[in-house]
C-alpha cells in the first residue's frame, strides 16, 4: 500500500501493517494465477507456429500477394497427401525460376511453399509447409564455400533429394516437408500425411485468376 501522507496522523500509520499483512493472500493468489512468461520458440515446428502470419491460414490471403497454386490437390502414391500447394512466384513469367527455389536462403520462417488442405464448402486448412532449393545452384554454392554442408538444410534438419519429374515440374531439387500444424503419424518431416486427403478437393479449387492478374 502507498502511503499518502502524514495528516491522518498515528491511527493511519497503525493500521498500515494490518491492511499490508491482510492483503498479502490476495496478492499472492494473483501473482499465483498469472501466466508464466512465454518461452522462445526453439524448434522448427515452433517457430513456424509462433512466426507464421496469422492471415496466411487462409489461401486467399496469401496469393493476394503473390502465392500461386503451383500443384493442385496431391495425393500420395501410397496413401496421404500434401493438399494444395501454392508457391510463392508473383510475377511468373514462362521459363523463369520463382524467386525463392534458387536462392540458397533456407530461412525457417520463410518456406518456398505452403501446404493447405481443401476441407470441403470452399474452406481450406493450413496444413504445413516446404522448403526448396535447386541441386545445381546448391552444389554451385558449395564450391565457393567449402563451411557449406554437402546437403543443405533447413535449421539443422537435413533436406531430402528429388530428382526429376516431379510434382513442381522443377529441375532435380532438395526439399523438405514440416507439418508443422497438423499432427502426422509418419513424422514431423515425412513427405506425405496419411491424415491429409484431396477427398474434398475440387479442379477449380484456388485458382489464380480468381486472386491474381
Amino acid at each position: 500500500m502507498r502511503r499518502t501522507g502524514l495528516a491522518l496522523g498515528t491511527l493511519v500509520l497503525a493500521t498500515i501493517p494490518l491492511i499490508s499483512i491482510a492483503a498479502q493472500p490476495a496478492i499472492q493468489s494473483a501473482a499465483s494465477k498469472a501466466p508464466p512468461p512465454r518461452r522462445e520458440p526453439t524448434t522448427l515446428v515452433e517457430k513456424l507456429r509462433f512466426n507464421f502470419t496469422e492471415g496466411f491460414k487462409n489461401p486467399f490471403t496469401a496469393m493476394s500477394v503473390g502465392w500461386r497454386n503451383r500443384t493442385g490437390c496431391v495425393d500420395g502414391a501410397d496413401g496421404g497427401g500434401n493438399g494444395i500447394g501454392l508457391l510463392f512466384d508473383p510475377s511468373p513469367a514462362p521459363g523463369s525460376t520463382p524467386p525463392y527455389v534458387a536462392d540458397g536462403i533456407l530461412e525457417p520462417t520463410a518456406p518456398e511453399v505452403m501446404f493447405y488442405e481443401p476441407s470441403g464448402n470452399g474452406n481450406f486448412r493450413l496444413v504445413g509447409v516446404e522448403y526448396i532449393e535447386y541441386a545445381d545452384h546448391w552444389a554451385k554454392m558449395v564450391k565457393q564455400d567449402r563451411t557449406l554442408t554437402a546437403i543443405p538444410r533447413v535449421d539443422g534438419h537435413p533436406m531430402h533429394y528429388v530428382g526429376t519429374p516431379n510434382s513442381f515440374g522443377f529441375p532435380a531439387h532438395y526439399e523438405l516437408h514440416v507439418w508443422a500444424f497438423v499432427d502426422n503419424p509418419n513424422g514431423t518431416f515425412a513427405d506425405w500425411n496419411p491424415l491429409v486427403n484431396c477427398n474434398r478437393a475440387r479442379v477449380d479449387d484456388l485458382p489464380n485468376s480468381d486472386v491474381l492478374p
